[in-house]
């Protein structure tokens, strides 16, 4: 008797961010690297990201955002798990002071950095930080990059948007000790080629590679601003060494296969 085939697990809503800045060297991204007992991609060098929290649509955060006024109820949601993950994980904050319409200065950051465990423990909501510091999400700081889906396969599944934002002047970035256990600013090309030092995997190493088709970070911006994302949901197929890990051949990706003997999903 064959077995039950088990039902399919929904994906969950995530979000993830590409912080750039420019460097001597060409454009640089932040990531961190997950801490080894973390359930999902652990030890991976990845980019700041998780999934959309209840507090992430809060009716209210339309009253404190700046841009996203034609985006979905849903989209709004998503940029704002964003930024609040990239705060929590990255202590870099997209955001600004209500009164002067400027981006949180650098000393500000400081002040604000205890609510990031605050955050992550979900004591405090976001938008019970943003009245109380009277500050607006920066949405449109943020530019939709790619859009993955986790395969049907996984027992755990995300429905992950990707998005760009130019980092802040003066937020330098720190990885949160908890779910990350380093942070480094690299170049895309500089986080691929290092196989021994970094452990990346399928999806970013292709957002990586895409990435690295721009120089500077408003040449990536503006390149991401006129293309807009497809859904990518990998697939496994039988190759004639093992199997093959497949993605759409028209989303943009100059890799739209690996082999699972090589880099996992």
């Amino acid at each position: 008797m064959s077995e039950e085939k088990k039902p399919v697990a929904q994906p969950l809503p995530a979000a993830t961010i590409l912080l750039l800045r420019d460097a001597p060297g060409g454009l640089e991204v932040f990531m961190v690297k997950r801490h080894h007992q973390i359930d999902f991609v652990a030890g991976a060098l990845v980019f700041p990201g998780g999934r959309v929290d209840k507090g992430d649509s809060h009716p209210d955060l339309a009253q404190y955002s700046d841009g996203g006024k034609d985006w979905s109820d849903v989209m709004r949601a998503i940029g704002a798990a964003a930024i609040r993950e990239a705060f929590e994980e990255s202590g870099i904050l997209l955001a600004r002071d209500r009164k002067t319409g400027q981006h949180v200065t650098t000393e500000r950051l400081l002040e604000l950095d205890p609510y990031r465990k605050q955050l992550d423990k979900r004591e405090i909501g976001l938008i019970e930080v943003l009245k109380k510091e009277q500050l607006n999400l920066a949405l449109d700081d943020l530019v939709h990059f790619a859009h993955w889906i986790t395969p049907e396969n996984m027992p755990k599944r995300f429905d992950t948007h990707f998005f760009l934002a130019k980092s802040p002047i003066g937020h330098e970035g720190s990885h949160d000790g908890r779910e990350s256990v380093d942070s480094i600013w690299i170049t895309p090309g500089g986080a691929i080629a290092d196989r021994k030092k970094w452990n990346v995997i399928f999806p970013t190493k292709c957002n990586l590679m895409k990435l690295d088709e721009s120089k500077t970070v408003d040449s990536a911006l503006a390149k991401a601003r006129a293309t807009k994302p497809l859904p990518v949901i990998p697939w496994l197929e039988q190759g004639p060494n093992g199997q093959i890990l497949r993605i759409r051949d028209d989303a943009g990706y100059t890799q739209t296969t690996a082999n699972m003997r090589d880099e996992g999903p």
